[in-house]
């Protein structure tokens, strides 16, 4: 079963951000035998930084992440969770990589690595967050 690191993890360690970077580096330490993955939310998100696929791929290595299909039923797990969003007065109009994230882990019943627990626990439940 994977077990899903976050953008924000990974960005924790290569920006070696003051706040965060050292209790990253220990959680993927200490989930260093699982496996770690990502899938192509969190591709993206990284895609951001860099430029060029061969870099993201470069540093996907480096963390020994594997990437994974979001499959059809952790895509309608993020459309019914953003749908709920909208209906609580969520304000933004597209689909957030973060229901992306949250309804693959659902779907594949996985644990999810983050420090953006509130829109997780609030829209995933059943996801098992592992946080600061």
């Amino acid at each position: 079963m994977p077990v899903f690191v976050d953008t924000n993890v990974i960005i924790d360690i290569v920006s070696d951000d003051p706040r965060w970077a050292d209790w990253s580096i220990a959680i993927l330490e200490q989930y260093a035998d699982e496996e770690l993955s990502i899938n192509s939310a969190i591709y993206a998100e990284l895609c951001f930084d860099y430029g060029s696929v061969a870099e993201v791929d470069y540093l996907i290595r480096q963390f020994r992440l594997n990437y994974l299909e979001i499959p059809r039923d952790g895509l309608f797990r993020a459309a019914k969770a953003f749908k709920a969003y909208k209906g609580k007065g969520g304000t933004k109009d597209f689909v957030l990589p973060d229901f992306f994230i949250g309804g693959h882990a659902e779907s594949a019943n996985s644990r999810l690595i983050t420090r953006d627990v509130k829109r997780y626990r609030s829209y995933f439940p059943s996801v098992s967050v592992i946080h600061p």
